[in-house]
């Protein structure tokens, strides 16, 4: 299942992305607004989350009331432009487990390697992806391979920015795998670049210059 935040258009999801498209946007607001964006996303993708009743203190005494049990949750950011996506689902999911997973795509061929993978057990659990940029689906398929092996049950990929090629890969080769996503651009340039996108999404967030 595919879930396109700004489809219809969302004048605040709109503001944000439109914030984030801005070259001139510092990194520490990058960072912030990608934050912001995850806990959109991470409101739609639980959803249907089963609750269960837990016994809580209150003012006038002890009652029951619905609780995410956040034991069955693994929140994996796939390094680096992922970390800010880690901090938004963080503030809402405190208790979570976490894990990372490190990837570099070669300029030349374009594919991403998989270079650290530092993920908790998640056997029968709901993983939440955090990948800002949803470009040819390739990185993203390769952390779903990783994790289903590694027994997830159920994998939700939470993203800022797709093209639809990258949409379609995920839809054709993990279809069971739900994708929430606050925006799918036009299309990939010659370069497997999202367009019109943000820009290298790792670098802005981290204020790392060009090589």
């Amino acid at each position: 299942m595919i879930k396109v935040l700004n489809q219809p258009q969302q004048p605040l999801i709109e503001e944000l992305i439109n914030r984030l498209r801005n070259q001139h946007t510092q990194a520490a607001e990058f960072r912030q607004i990608i934050a912001e964006l995850t806990r959109f996303l991470c409101y739609h993708a639980l959803a249907d989350f089963t609750m269960q009743k837990r016994s809580i203190d209150t003012w006038n005494g002890q009652h029951n009331y619905p609780k995410i049990d956040q034991s069955q949750l693994v929140l994996v950011p796939i390094l680096r432009a992922g970390m800010p996506m880690l901090d938004g689902a963080q503030a809402l999911l405190p208790d979570a487990g976490n894990g990372f997973l490190a990837m570099k795509r070669d300029e030349l061929t374009h594919i991403a390697k998989t270079y650290y993978n530092r993920v908790p057990e998640c056997h029968g659990k709901t993983v939440l992806l955090l990948d800002p940029m949803l470009a040819t689906g390739g990185s993203l398929s390769d952390a779903i391979a990783l994790l289903k092996a590694q027994g997830a049950e159920r994998i939700i990929s939470l993203n800022i920015i797709g093209s639809p090629e990258g949409i379609e890969q995920i839809q054709k080769h993990y279809p069971e795998v739900d994708v929430f996503i606050t925006q799918v651009d036009d299309y990939l340039d010659e370069n497997k670049f999202i367009y019109p996108g943000l820009g290298d999404a790792g670098d802005r967030a981290f204020n790392t210059p060009e090589s």
